[in-house]
């Protein structure tokens, strides 16, 4: 039987010391990316304009296991490992028999789980002598953490964030300067492809892959500066899955042999292969069943209505062609506030282990994501991100259609912190949040 704990925190000395790459164990390998204006497969001399070799390397790695550098893991120290939690107030808000638990990310310095790729990111950068990072932001979650990072370090932080959530989340710009970083609000004044879209769309909300575009065209005009992503490529999800290395030892230490279904959100896909890749690799080898559940926004469906094709990664077509789940480089969602999943395509791992089966996808309606969030927070006491609240909506359904009697183990990935998110949960609560 399980045991009673409401929580487990592992000690520092069980910090991965690997991170976990599941390009090694897929059967079938993903397709590579190209060029965008050859076409042809990229080779390491045409990413090392924007990324560090350390990088680079990653980004094209077969081997399983990668180590952890000491310098990154010292730091992963200030959060590392984070807690899993066995959700019993919710569980008996639901009245289900199911066992729920959830990975909270939220305990990062910066509040979310993107501090486990900035990290090395900015680390990587370092040693390559670069002393400026560039990058993007939706809701402000990665712009935050890449900040913190590039202060670590000693490297500044330029960050375009997505206009919508620049307006509506004024305390994230705020928070990105107590670090050092500094941010705009994309499309800016500040870029050639950011005074064409603003001339082009005068009135747009702007989309992460405006503020991809601004990044890489700085990034690519000065020599001294990397560009940084805060999700979609391998070495981004690669130093995420950190968070399903220890979730998987968490629920040994909770007694839980194996999970059923883990439900984690999904936009640009870091934290959804972060958790979920190794329980993909146990999967695939036979350990466990798992039934992984990546819950997108509606506004932004890019795995259940998107096309498996090649398509850019940003608006301008400025990056490399990934082979992904997409709704087209100029797709601008609605204005939802789960700024950090509102992006046109979705990780080409993610949408290679999607293709092929290993897992599903859901898209949720925002009221819906902040009703799961609400009850939740009632719950459990902590105030989940606007993107976090789509996969704990999938998991109440999950919950819900728990037969009487059945105890399926449920796992959530709680991707970060709401608390700067309030005045989203504020229109919800007063009705006047559309059901986007």
């Amino acid at each position: 039987m399980p045991t009673d704990l409401y929580k487990v925190t592992l000690s520092e000395d069980q910090i991965p010391t690997h991170w976990y790459n599941i390009v090694a164990d897929l059967p079938t390998p993903p397709a590579p990316p190209l060029h965008p204006a050859t076409g042809e497969p990229l080779t390491p001399a045409d990413l090392a304009p924007l990324f560090p070799m350390g990088l680079i390397e990653q980004e094209a790695s077969t081997e399983r296991w990668i180590e952890i550098p000491a310098a990154v893991r010292e730091i992963y120290r200030l959060w590392r490992p984070s807690p899993l939690y066995r959700a019993r107030r919710l569980e008996q808000a639901l009245g289900t028999t199911a066992r729920i638990y959830y990975k909270y990310e939220g305990a990062s310095p910066v509040g979310s789980h993107k501090a486990n790729s900035s990290v090395p990111q900015a680390y990587y950068n370092k040693l390559a002598g670069r002393t400026r990072l560039t990058t993007e932001t939706g809701a402000g979650q990665w712009g935050a953490a890449l900040a913190f990072a590039a202060e670590i370090f000693g490297l500044e932080a330029a960050i375009w964030q997505v206009r919508s959530s620049f307006e509506g989340k004024p305390y994230r710009s705020a928070q990105m300067a107590v670090f050092g970083g500094k941010a705009v609000a994309s499309p800016s004044e500040l870029t050639a492809i950011g005074r064409k879209l603003r001339e082009q769309f005068p009135d747009t909300t702007g989309s992460l892959g405006m503020a991809i575009s601004e990044a890489v065209e700085v990034a690519a005009q000065d020599p001294n500066a990397s560009y940084s992503l805060g999700s979609v490529l391998n070495h981004v999800l690669l130093h995420q899955t950190v968070i399903g290395q220890e979730t998987l030892k968490q629920l040994e230490v909770f007694e839980e042999p194996r999970a059923d279904y883990l439900f984690a959100c999904a936009g640009g896909g870091s934290n959804l292969g972060g958790i979920a890749f190794p329980f993909i690799r146990e999967n695939l080898a036979g350990r466990q069943q798992v039934k992984i559940t990546a819950c997108e926004p509606a506004a932004a469906p890019s795995l259940t209505q998107g096309e498996f094709r090649y398509d850019f990664g940003d608006t301008a077509g400025m990056t490399p062609k990934l082979k992904m789940y997409t709704l087209g480089a100029d797709f601008v969602p609605d204005p939802v506030h789960a700024g950090g999943l509102r992006y046109h395509g979705m990780a080409p791992l993610v949408s290679h282990c999607y293709h092929e089966g290993y897992l599903s996808a859901i898209a949720i309606k925002q009221r819906e994501a902040f009703e799961a969030g609400v009850l939740f927070s009632r719950a459990e006491g902590i105030i989940p991100a606007s993107e976090s609240n789509h996969a704990i909506a999938g998991a109440v359904r999950q919950a819900k259609a728990t037969p009487a009697g059945e105890t399926p183990v449920i796992v959530i990935g709680v991707s970060g912190s709401g608390q700067l998110d309030l005045p989203a949960y504020t229109e919800y609560l007063s009705g006047e949040m559309p059901n986007t």
